[in-house]
């Protein structure tokens, strides 16, 4: 056996070793074996990953073909220039990978930063360092491997493209299936009805269907009819004239006629009263209003939604929503699963969201770690895709590198045990019993999605269960 192989699972120390006569590209002398030397350069110089090192005083000793391609600054012009000169990233000032690798002795895998090329132009990289050593150990610099991303963040843009519809985004079947019908009722004129928790986008697919409709030349006008009471819900959507009541001075439109040619999105119409919900029937039957202070009709042609977080059938068994204006708005219902149920739409979302608080915000926030995309995976959403919005826009806020780590997420994101570590003196036995009672906790009980979780057989789950008389 070879005692200089490393073993299976043993840690290899990631660093370039060189000797005196080591190629010339690094600042060493030249080898008297010119063959090896040439080998080496037009391997070197026929990757497709840039490549180059630096000394301890920051300036570039080498620069391969292919650094020279994606930067767009010739050899002749980076050797011997600082770097921050010549791979100017977002990274230099604030976090420098190969600081932080000289810094600390170890290596940065493949971490996503962006650089600006020489014409200007800003591109995603993914980046890895490592030391760089002489025959003696001793560290003469670090060394550089990166690659373009630009192919990737096409892809990912052509995904987002395919998974999307107007600014919704998913993968899910269920969301597919909406997305696939969003056309046809886009182009009718008929009354939409969509159901959904709280923050599962409901006023997002309103506007979609407006941006696709007949009406998108007009105005898009949403009233949240459940946070008004009914004296404010009648003037809101119907107007009033001067007279009507003692502080109406002048005559104010309603939302109806400011929505002609347009859309009208009535938005928790299940939270409305008998009185109101027989006045928006009259409405939604004869395309007539009258605002208060008025006996004149005035037609209406604004295309309108409906939007309830209530199960209206349910309302309609208690008597307390009128089953004729139920079944007047239940023409076409799309029902919106909360985010809950379509899981493997959360990195696609914390794309997005990315993309937008960049944006907005100004940072060049790059990714997510797997740790923290894994901890947004495990938690059940009840505020939905809002929620997670939210706790995107705080990693933004609380990140300083270009990676959001868990340590940026809210605390009620993250599981129990990141913020109760595991108290001292309990045995292993009861760490054990511990986390598997939080994981099935997690998962309401389901033993398959627990194993799941915890990287073990269903099998073995079951057998701990029992072992630890959970």
């Amino acid at each position: 056996m070879n005692p200089n192989k490393p073993r299976p699972g043993q840690h290899v120390e990631r660093s370039f070793s060189i000797s005196k006569n080591d190629h010339p590209a690094f600042g060493g002398k030249a080898s008297s074996d010119e063959c090896l030397d040439d080998q080496y350069q037009i391997i070197l110089d026929n990757i497709t990953d840039g490549v180059y090192a630096i000394d301890l005083n920051w300036r570039v000793t080498y620069f391969n073909r292919a650094a020279e391609k994606i930067t767009g600054i010739p050899v002749k012009e980076a050797i011997g220039r600082s770097c921050f000169e010549v791979f100017r990233s977002n990274v230099c000032e604030s976090n420098c990978v190969l600081r932080e690798t000289l810094d600390t002795g170890s290596p940065i895998i493949n971490r996503p930063i962006y650089i600006v090329r020489a014409d200007k132009k800003r591109i995603p990289i993914s980046s890895t360092t490592t030391l760089l050593k002489d025959g003696k150990k001793n560290v003469i610099g670090g060394v550089v491997t990166f690659r373009d991303l630009s192919d990737i963040s096409e892809l990912r843009r052509a995904l987002f493209k395919q998974h999307s519809y107007e600014d919704i985004v998913s993968k899910s079947a269920g969301m597919h299936k909406i997305f696939s019908i969003l056309p046809q009722i886009s182009q009718s004129h008929s009354t939409v009805l969509i159901q959904g928790a709280s923050g599962t986008g409901k006023e997002l697919v309103a506007r979609a269907i407006h941006n696709n409709s007949m009406h998108k030349n007009g105005p898009f006008l949403a009233v949240n009819c459940g946070a008004l009471p009914d004296t404010l819900v009648e003037s809101e959507l119907f107007g009033y004239k001067a007279g009507a009541f003692t502080d109406a001075k002048t005559n104010k439109p309603g939302r109806f006629e400011q929505a002609r040619d347009g859309t009208l999105l009535l938005d928790e119409i299940g939270d409305i009263s008998s009185v109101m919900q027989v006045r928006l029937l009259r409405v939604l039957e004869n395309k007539t209003f009258e605002p208060l202070g008025s006996n004149q009709p005035i037609g209406t042609n604004a295309r309108i939604i409906v939007a309830t977080h209530h199960h209206l059938e349910e309302l309609v068994e208690k008597g307390t929503f009128r089953k004729d204006l139920y079944y007047r708005i239940n023409v076409v219902k799309l029902s919106l699963p909360p985010l809950a149920d379509r899981k493997e739409d959360i990195p696609l979302l914390v794309d997005h969201f990315m993309e937008h608080f960049n944006r907005l915000t100004g940072k060049n926030i790059a990714g997510i770690s797997q740790r923290a995309i894994a901890t947004l995976m495990l938690h059940e959403w009840p505020g939905n895709i809002r929620e997670l919005e939210n706790a995107v826009e705080h990693a933004f806020v609380l990140c300083r590198e270009d990676i959001i780590r868990v340590a940026c997420l809210p605390d009620h994101i993250l599981p129990p045990t990141a913020l109760n570590p595991i108290a001292p003196g309990l045995t292993l036995k009861e760490i054990e019993r511990r986390a598997i009672q939080q994981a099935l906790d997690r998962n309401r009980g389901k033993k398959v999605a627990t194993a799941k979780e915890l990287g073990i057989n269903k099998n073995t789950l079951r057998r701990k269960i029992l072992r630890l008389g959970i």
